[in-house]
């Protein structure tokens, strides 16, 4: 047998298994899509649900869709504060409204000038998506989908205000790229425990947003010590940055209308 034949044979034998290897992952592919689908969309409401205080320790999916249902997604106008159907974004449900891919959409969102721009996300959507709770009646929790850029990345998480729309019941973020054991904790249970009670606004002299993660650890003294949140060790341009996120979704180009209007009864 020739070594030209033999050669064939072999580059033969190579490109079908490289076919039948490309069709397994493909079908692979395909076939958890959907899982993993399922799995992004339930780690979302676990994050939501912790962020907003109300995810139980050890709760499996079951529990982590049960305890969803007594939260309601809304689509709100950022211009105007108000509330608007999820048909204006071509939905019937605000749950489906996908933000961050909105933000991509020139019909659905806008460049964001680069001296308004502090949370550094080029565009701002016309409708963010917005979590409620409600307890006979009252408002108890809002949920507010807030991201910035951090040191290497941009941060995607959620702020909880209690039903004052000031009080901060909790701060997490399920995305980001931050270095392991400097911005990276911004995961550590210990940072994130010093969020609630804090507050965003001073709202006897302004509602502009006067919450910061400062340099260091507060001191407890200061009269202003409910607007400051202590410093991440290390990770200086990543608390900047949480700070300048914050303040952006919690301002006139963020949420601010809409938490106007909450606190104001309309």
């Amino acid at each position: 047998m020739s070594n030209k034949e033999t050669m064939g044979k072999t580059l033969t034998v190579a490109l079908l298994l490289c076919i039948v290897c490309s069709i397994v992952v493909a079908g692979s592919v395909v076939a958890l899509k959907p899982i993993q689908q399922k799995n992004k969309a339930l780690n979302l409401k676990a994050n939501i649900l912790s962020a907003a205080g109300l995810l139980e320790s050890g709760s499996n999916a079951e529990k982590i869709e049960a305890d969803f249902a007594a939260i309601q997604p809304r689509l709100v106008d950022l211009e105007t504060g108000e509330y608007v159907d999820p048909s204006v974004v071509g939905k019937t449900a605000a749950l489906d409204y996908d933000q961050r891919k909105a933000a991509k959409d020139p019909e659905l969102s806008e460049a964001i000038d680069g001296s308004e721009d502090i949370a550094n996300i080029k565009r701002r959507v016309r409708y963010a998506k917005v979590y409620v709770v409600e307890q006979e009646g009252q408002l108890e929790t809002i949920i507010l989908p807030v991201s910035g850029y951090g040191l290497w990345s941009t941060l995607h998480g959620f702020l909880a205000l209690e039903g004052d729309a000031n009080t901060i019941v909790g701060l997490g973020f399920y995305e980001h790229a931050e270095t392991p054991g400097l911005g990276g904790e911004v995961d550590n249970p210990n940072w994130k425990a010093i969020w609630p009670g804090k507050k965003v606004y001073d709202l006897d002299a302004s509602d502009t947003p006067k919450i910061e993660v400062v340099k260091g650890a507060v001191d407890r003294s200061r009269t202003d010590a409910q607007y400051l949140v202590d410093g991440l060790s290390g990770a200086t341009l990543t608390s900047r940055g949480i700070t300048n996120l914050v303040q952006y979704w919690a301002g006139e180009h963020g949420f601010q209308q809409y938490l106007n209007r909450l606190r104001s009864g309309v």
